[in-house]
């Protein structure tokens, strides 16, 4: 092993093992140490190679298994000792996934890094719902907005702007804020009737849509239950999956769909 390491951070895409590139699994297995997120997947984790150490840092909303500022310096702390160390990221690490915060710091402190991007769950989840993000006759445009609240529980967003018509609006971490967000674009603009849907545990087996209207969402997602990793999309193009909906048809099921 070489006298200086470095940092590999790698996107493992929204859920679905399958999806992980080819790049990304080759650094996998030749990396000394794995620091990965809670979400994900066991099946991926199994492709970790036996001689790695596994450090799981467990970031999922609002509970971290270590904070921010220690995941830096962890990583510094093991390319300094020589090990080759992959940040195993859910998603794209530069689609809040704080991959921006993680590389500056590693930057700064001179070690050697790449970047592996990953399906980030705007994508991933949205085909696996049989949701097309785009669509030349409904939706322009396509805005990926982080759902997450600041201290105080505010959602400083630009709503008059996310209330247009002919976009798509996805929405991140948006499972505690739901009822806020569709009172807001309500507010500013979008009809009660606007079409929307919540994905849970998108691109895996677990995976459930929740589909409704602005007004009846919130409701429909408390009475589902939901828990897992989730993701919102807003738009007409919502409506395409009663056609385009191939993945719960693949395995035989509709369950969870409004």
């Amino acid at each position: 092993m070489s006298e200086s390491g470095e940092v590999w951070l790698v996107g493992a895409g929204p859920g679905d093992p399958d999806l992980l590139t080819r790049k990304a699994a080759r650094l996998l297995q030749r990396a000394d140490v794995v620091l990965y997120d809670s979400l994900i997947q066991p099946e991926l984790l199994a492709e970790i190679p036996a001689h790695a150490e596994r450090i799981h840092v467990g970031k999922r909303a609002s509970r971290h298994t270590l904070p921010q500022d220690r995941i830096n310096g962890l990583m510094v702390e093991l390319a300094r000792a020589g090990k080759r160390v992959l940040r195993l990221k859910g998603g794209d690490p530069f689609v809040f996934g704080r991959g921006g915060e993680e590389i500056a710091e590693l930057a700064a402190a001179g070690i050697p890094f790449e970047v592996v991007p990953g399906v980030t769950a705007a994508q991933g989840c949205a085909a696996y719902a049989g949701i097309p993000l785009t669509h030349r006759d409904c939706a322009q445009r396509v805005q990926f907005i982080t759902a997450h609240q600041q201290s105080g529980g505010e959602l400083p967003l630009d709503w008059p702007c996310l209330a247009g018509p002919d976009q798509t609006l996805v929405f991140y971490m948006a499972r505690n804020t739901l009822p806020t967000i569709c009172a807001r674009l309500i507010e500013h603009g979008l009809s009660g009737d606007w079409p929307a849907a919540l994905i849970e545990d998108g691109s895996t087996a677990a995976q459930r849509v929740i589909e409704a209207d602005l007004t009846r969402l919130p409701a429909a997602v408390e009475a589902a239950d939901v828990s897992g990793a989730s993701l919102l999309i807003v738009g007409q193009v919502v409506r395409l999956r009663a056609q385009l909906d191939w993945f719960d048809r693949n395995r035989g099921s509709t369950a969870g769909t409004e």
